[in-house]
């Protein structure tokens, strides 16, 4: 069984993953970058985030970041342990959202980030008691904008035979590089290099059908500095080869 409470140190390094239980995650020192299902937030100290079960969500702190996570076991842990509060936790942790903490949840958070949280009895009874003290809480709206489109795609276009990573884009947004990628999933159901290969193989493919250039030098101009790469990413978004889809006119 995974530890109920644990302590860790968030750095640059993203973190980009779900799973099939719900968390807390509650700001001890610095401010990390989360985005939950597309919902960007930040968690510093006397805030926390929720992610709840299945919610797919990216975190990273460039400056470094200490949280406590609660991460809770199952639907049997929850009834056996909170009872009558139960029903108000779980409608707390259904819905993803930052929330503010008042003075008592911060002084039992930060009591519990300065216990030994290993300690099964101290980590039980600790979670009973944070989820129990905050029935009463109201996730506040964390979303934000949609993304430009047109400001990424124009900077795609642009530089589409060089390098490109999540950072140049997450710049364009004005986001992080977490929130950018959890956003791009979100209203895209992509990740934001799968955006950037894609928009690329497009433009390889109006090049293929609407000029003459040879196919290394097409490859050259999306990013590719090896053809038979190339042939492989065209193959796997389109079906058919590059020689096939400029013989193809109209081919999607």
């Amino acid at each position: 069984m995974r530890p109920i409470l644990t302590l860790r140190q968030y750095s640059h390094d993203l973190i980009v993953h779900s799973h099939e239980h719900a968390q807390l995650v509650f700001g001890l020192s610095g401010q990390l970058d989360f985005e939950v299902d597309g919902q960007g937030s930040q968690v510093v100290q006397q805030s926390f985030v929720v992610v709840p079960s299945g919610a797919h969500h990216a975190c990273g702190s460039p400056n470094g970041s200490r949280c406590l996570v609660l991460d809770v076991p199952d639907e049997h842990w929850l009834v056996q342990s909170l009872g009558d509060h139960a029903d108000a936790s779980r409608r707390l942790l259904d819905n993803a959202g930052r929330l503010p903490l008042d003075t008592a949840q911060s002084q039992l958070v930060n009591w519990l980030a300065g216990s030994p949280v290993n300690d099964p009895l101290i980590a039980q009874q600790g979670a009973v008691l944070l989820l129990a003290s905050l029935n009463q809480a109201s996730p506040a709206s964390i979303g934000g904008r949609r993304l430009p489109y047109a400001a990424l795609n124009a900077h795609i276009d642009q530089h589409a035979a060089h390098p490109l990573q999540v950072a140049d884009l997450a710049r364009i947004a004005g986001l992080s590089s977490a929130r950018l990628h959890a956003r791009f999933v979100a209203e895209c159901g992509q990740t934001p290099m799968d955006y950037i290969r894609s928009r690329r193989l497009h433009m390889a493919a109006g090049l293929l059908r609407d000029s003459a250039l040879p196919i290394g030098e097409i490859a050259s101009r999306v990013g590719y500095s090896s053809q038979s790469a190339f042939a492989a990413a065209v193959l796997r978004e389109f079906g058919v080869s590059p020689g096939k889809l400029r013989r193809t006119p109209g081919q999607r």
